[in-house]
């Protein structure tokens, strides 16, 4: 299992591990993260040289309230690993993988838009699938599905595109 060896290689730093259906996981320190991913990419061992996806799980009264999740892959030694990063509501940043991996660019743009998560590092963090004026973040678990939004002015996406946000 590669459970096993991601805790031999990294012993205390894997705060917990489970494996389910299949789907090996470990949860990480927020600070120490940025390494570990990294480790996980180079080191000839692991090889995770695809991330697939980036999500986040809003657990609500939960501490820490949510889990950002790293779904890798390696595609030369056929395994994979779900990473998770536990992030408290009210202090809710984690450190982009961008430098990782470029496929994180719009990853966590969308986990920024839903959940509200910032992703410190990130060279362009903006909303991506919601317009600038849209208030809240629709997948946190307190979020209002009822509240009326800031009505947006319809434009001619050729003749007149809307600007960017940042």
């Amino acid at each position: 299992m590669i459970v096993d060896k991601v805790k031999d290689r990294f012993g205390a730093d894997v705060l917990a591990s489970g494996a389910a259906h299949g789907d090996e996981w470990i949860v990480v320190d927020r600070e120490r993260a940025p390494e570990m991913l990294r480790a996980l990419r180079d080191e000839p061992e692991f090889e995770f040289n695809f991330l697939s996806d980036i999500t986040a799980v809003d657990w609500d009264t939960r501490t820490p309230r949510f889990d950002v999740v790293y779904n890798l892959n390696s595609l030369t030694k056929n395994h994979r690993l779900r990473v998770k990063v536990g992030v408290d509501g009210k202090d809710a940043w984690v450190h982009s993988a961008y430098e990782i991996w470029k496929a994180a660019d719009w990853l966590e743009r969308e986990v920024f838009d839903m959940f509200g998560i910032v992703f410190n590092g990130h060279p362009d963090l903006r909303r991506i699938l919601l317009y600038d004026s849209f208030e809240g973040h629709p997948l946190r678990k307190d979020y209002n599905y009822q509240k009326r939004q800031p009505i947006v002015a319809e434009t001619d996406p050729v003749l007149r595109p809307l600007r960017p946000s940042r």
